[in-house]
């Protein structure tokens, strides 16, 4: 059983930094994409940044040149640095992994992410 365990989230004002991790075990390097979504009150869950075990990323629209995905085999863990954040990225992030690409995956619990104005 694949477990995610994310961490990171918290308030922040806009303009401001946050770094997301999500240590996932067992299967780390198994995993062919690890990712993270979001969810707003009373909005869908959208795709926010997706690497592969190649690193090759891929980012939402409104959060390309601001956040940044990558991952740290030796420590199991992928992370998603947020510069420059906004109100409008206040959601609760999930950590997502997938062992075959396309796939729904794993997800982990979620972490809040609030920015104030």
């Amino acid at each position: 059983q694949v477990q995610l365990v994310e961490s990171g989230g918290g308030l922040v004002q806009a303009g401001g930094s946050l770094r997301l991790s999500c240590a996932a075990s067992p299967s780390f390097f198994s995993m062919n994409v690890m990712g993270w979504y979001r969810q707003a009150p009373g909005k869908q869950r959208d795709l926010v940044a997706t690497i592969t075990n190649s690193e090759s990323t891929n980012y939402g629209t409104s959060v390309k040149g601001r956040f940044t995905i990558f991952r740290d085999n030796a420590k199991n863990t992928v992370y998603l640095q947020m510069n420059s954040l906004k109100p409008e990225d206040t959601a609760v992030y999930y950590c997502n992994a997938k062992l075959i690409p396309g796939s729904a995956g794993y997800w982990g619990q979620g972490t809040q992410v609030t920015v104030s104005s």
